[in-house]
């Protein structure tokens, strides 16, 4: 059996909803602690975070990941049991074997077979790892790279082992992410009979024009790296229920991913004005989720192609799409910050799996980016 594929079953094994970590941290930290990194845990609130450090040295490459996985849903709708790794016709079923255990496992391994070769690189490796990536991300990773910033530790480049892949292994590169901008609006009328319209004030009427022409709205064109940006409605509540009574309120909740054309403050004014041009009477706030950031040149998406080329023969295309990723937290420090994992074809789905055959390319891709930036290895 191939060491990723063991060490993934591991830590499908262990239910680490969010923000639980049920002990994948403490794993991995044996297995990395027994080859030189040194282990600090960092852990803020329910959040478990540990930073995983081999060397002192510049410059310093990081493998960031999250233990956390979503909930699994409706058991009945799974083939196998979620937490019960499961091979099936080549492929590893469980919660997280794509998002992203796979990931974890695969850098893991290949730092372990890099270090063996490679005793005295140059540089440094660490490996980065929170437990509320698929929560609300405000005890993880942000916090952690305070803590480095506050004491000076500067990461160079970092790798996140999301799944990025589309068709075949390591296809895609993620090199950037679009922003992400939370809305909540609240629309305020007045409850009434909806036998007596003229009494009550119905705010589903008076917004929907609003709405029309927020959806309707060119936001931005994008451009070469981003496509345009997307406002989309993913709540709408109003009303008691009672098909005789006119509401008193509607509740709205949407989301902007934009690009770098944009910024936060550009899409409230122009919300606001939306609003404000139809009368009517609302409260909004916001949460900013991430800032768009792109990777666009440097040593390590030059090294992450040619590792992709040398162990699958194939070329990557860059790409930003997808949602948001903790690389959003390491960009604004001035790293570098790719992407590179296995298929997303199940994430977040029952039945969630990986092909065992993609976790060995992924490994040695991994290993590749180690030799060609620690290393003088051609």
């Amino acid at each position: 059996m191939n060491a990723s594929l063991q060490l993934l079953e591991q830590l499908i094994a262990r239910p680490s909803v969010t923000p639980e970590d049920a002990g994948c941290q403490d794993l991995l930290a044996e297995r990395l602690g027994g080859i030189g990194f040194q282990v600090q845990h960092l852990d803020f609130a329910d959040t478990r975070n540990i930073w995983l450090r081999r060397g002192t040295q510049a410059p310093l490459l990081t493998f960031l990941g999250h233990t956390d996985v979503v909930p699994p849903g409706p058991l009945e709708a799974w083939h196998t049991p979620p937490f019960t790794p499961t091979i099936k016709n080549g492929d590893l079923y469980g919660r997280g074997a794509a998002d992203m255990k796979s990931g974890i496992a695969c850098f893991v391994t290949a730092c372990e077979r890099f270090i063996a070769a490679h005793p005295e690189h140059h540089g440094s490796i660490a490996v980065m790892l929170t437990s509320d990536e698929e929560g609300p991300a405000t005890n993880g990773v942000v916090k952690v790279v305070e803590v480095l910033q506050q004491r000076g530790e500067k990461i160079d480049w970092c790798l996140v082992g999301e799944p990025s892949s589309d068709q075949r292994i390591a296809d895609v590169i993620r090199v950037g992410r679009r922003g992400s901008l939370c809305a909540v609006l609240t629309v305020h009328g007045v409850q009434g009979h909806v036998a007596f319209p003229e009494k009550a004030n119905n705010p589903i009427h008076g917004f929907a024009p609003a709405l029309a022409e927020l959806t309707r709205e060119s936001w931005c064109n994008g451009n070469q790296f981003f496509p345009p940006t997307s406002l989309q409605v993913s709540n709408i509540n109003s009303g008691t229920g009672a098909e005789n009574i006119l509401p008193g309120s509607v509740d709205v909740l949407f989301n902007l991913r934009f690009s770098p054309e944009l910024d936060e403050q550009t899409i409230k004014r122009r919300t606001r004005a939306i609003l404000d041009r139809h009368g009517i009477e609302y409260d909004l706030s916001w949460r900013l989720s991430g800032s768009p950031f792109l990777t666009k040149k440097g040593a390590l998406l030059d090294a992450a192609h040619a590792a992709i080329e040398a162990v699958t023969g194939h070329k990557a295309r860059n790409d930003t799409g997808g949602g948001t990723s903790d690389g959003r937290f390491i960009a604004p420090t001035g790293a570098q910050v790719i992407e590179l994992g296995p298929s997303n074809a199940t994430i977040h789905k029952v039945n969630e799996h990986v092909s065992i055959a993609d976790l060995e390319p992924l490994s040695r891709i991994y290993e590749q980016i180690l030799i060609k930036l620690l290393t003088h290895t051609p």
